[in-house]
């Protein structure tokens, strides 16, 4: 007869040891599998962050306008042609420029027939100069209908001075005065009078004269030489129709940088080492013809 199973004390011992051996087993490999989930989870969430931004840049780098030269923008606005007239345009006004046109139409003075002039005298003088220009008034330089029978052979002769400082002062009511009296005065408005603006002086005749007068010469003259007017008439007859003329000295010389002496120069270190200024026009009288006197009014900004 056939025994029943049965279980000894060794046999269920044995089971309940493995089954307190599988329950750590089994939860490690339960983390293990959430672990590999969250991480497969985060490099699938990554991938699809690249792909999308990836998608973004392709679609903002179709969208992004080209970059153009500035050649592609000139053909897009068809300005080829156009730039090419500008800089032609700039090579003539260069050119006009070193030619000694106008910058301004020439305004002529009502006294003054629509001959051409053969001269415009400036004197240059100052505010303490009077009994300076009555020496010149009663020895060289015409007055009253004389001045006027002058212009009429085409020279005009005038004083030169620029207003004081202090517009409006006494000094310049004496100027006014004087010239309301004898009519021989070529005011500059724009020019301050005084000795160390006498370089600027020079530029702002030649260029104010030209715009007032159309003549063939332009003469600077000083209020302490008297000159044969004849002869320098006589003279200015002959080069008539002479471009490009200048009658004067030419000088350099020593600076004179020591203050207290005659003809100091505040400035002179701007002359270098050698102290020497470079050639330039001087003396108490020169002349130019009317193309370097327009040259003058053209640069003198």
């Amino acid at each position: 007869m056939e025994g029943l199973p049965t279980t000894t004390k060794g046999d269920k011992r044995w089971r309940s040891k493995n089954l307190q051996t599988s329950k750590p087993s089994l939860l490690m490999a339960f983390f293990s599998c959430i672990a590999w989930l969250y991480v497969a989870g985060r490099l699938w969430q990554d991938a699809e962050n690249r792909t999308l931004l990836a998608n973004l840049l392709k679609k903002n780098m179709e969208q992004r306008p080209k970059v153009l030269t500035v050649e592609d923008k000139l053909m897009v606005l068809g300005c080829k042609d156009l730039e090419k007239r500008i800089v032609e345009a700039e090579m003539d006004l260069t050119l006009a420029k070193s030619q000694g046109y106008l910058k301004n139409q020439l305004r002529q003075s009502e006294s003054f027939s629509e001959k051409k002039l053969l001269a415009v005298i400036g004197v240059y003088t100052g505010f303490g100069s009077y009994l300076k220009r009555q020496t010149s008034r009663e020895s060289w330089m015409p007055r009253g209908d004389a001045l006027k029978k002058l212009e009429e052979r085409g020279v005009v002769v005038r004083f030169v001075i620029g207003r004081s400082a202090n517009r409006g002062d006494s000094l310049d009511r004496h100027i006014d005065e004087e010239n309301h009296r004898t009519k021989d005065f070529f005011i500059l408005e724009g020019h301050e009078e005084a000795q160390e603006e006498l370089p600027k002086k020079v530029k702002f005749f030649f260029s104010t004269a030209v715009q007032n007068w159309d003549a063939e010469f332009y003469v600077k003259v000083n209020d302490n030489i008297d000159i044969d007017l004849e002869g320098l008439i006589g003279l200015l007859e002959h080069r008539r129709g002479q471009d490009s003329a200048y009658v004067g000295c030419m000088k350099s010389g020593e600076v004179v940088s020591e203050e207290g002496k005659d003809w100091y120069e505040p400035d002179w270190w701007k002359f270098g080492d050698e102290k020497s200024y470079f050639q330039h026009a001087s003396g108490s009288l020169f002349i130019l013809s009317k193309n370097l006197a327009q040259y003058i009014n053209v640069n003198s900004l």
